[in-house]
């Protein structure tokens, strides 16, 4: 039986799990690294799909994350060990610190601590929503991803409707996408034939 599999799940989402700092949309990038970059389980483009299904889904994103590359791994099995992995060592540390956390709620040192630690998630997750949009860019065309982002920005942000509507309307229009430009493009041939 070949366990490489296996202790790379593990390795991944403990590293995962430990260095997520702030909930889910900060480990992320974190998963991503592990599963794309690191070791190659997914291509980018598969990794932004699954992301944009699992935020549909109810539940803590980065579990589901976890959930779904140990499942693609190995199976049922797969997804019990990188669940297993990713939260247990932070579990474990929650319940062991939390007296500590409760002594040292009013220090000034540990507000400073996480206070400093902000802005690297926020330019983690920077870095993580532009090579999406480059993806976005080049894969809907200029004009596409302008205009799906400032539609999501409006149903997101204006009209706060929930993540996971906004990304299951746009998972339905990326279904019929595809053959509308294919349709458009032959259209536009053959007008051009005729002319």
């Amino acid at each position: 039986m070949n366990l490489q599999p296996y202790k790379e799940l593990a390795i991944g989402m403990v590293r995962t799990g430990i260095l997520g700092y702030g909930g889910g949309p900060s480990v992320i990038p974190l998963i991503r690294y592990e599963a794309v970059i690191r070791y190659k389980w997914m291509e980018d483009e598969e990794f932004g799909e699954t992301l944009a299904l699992a935020n549909a889904l109810p539940g803590p994103i980065a579990t589901k994350m976890a959930a779904y590359l140990g499942y693609k791994r190995k199976g049922v099995s797969g997804a019990i060990v990188s669940v297993l992995a990713h939260i247990l060592p932070s579990s474990i540390a929650i319940v062991a610190l939390l007296g500590v956390m409760y002594t040292l709620k009013d220090s000034k040192y540990i507000a400073g601590m996480i206070a400093a630690v902000r802005p690297v998630i926020v330019v983690m997750l920077g870095i993580m929503a532009y090579e999406f949009a480059l993806k976005a860019w080049k894969g809907l065309g200029k004009g596409f991803a302008i205009l799906f982002g400032v539609l999501a920005f409006i149903l997101l942000q204006l009209l706060q409707i929930h993540p996971g509507i906004v990304v299951m309307l746009f998972l339905g229009y990326g279904m019929f996408h595809l053959n509308l430009v294919q349709r458009y493009k032959r259209d536009k041939q053959s007008d051009k034939g005729v002319s």
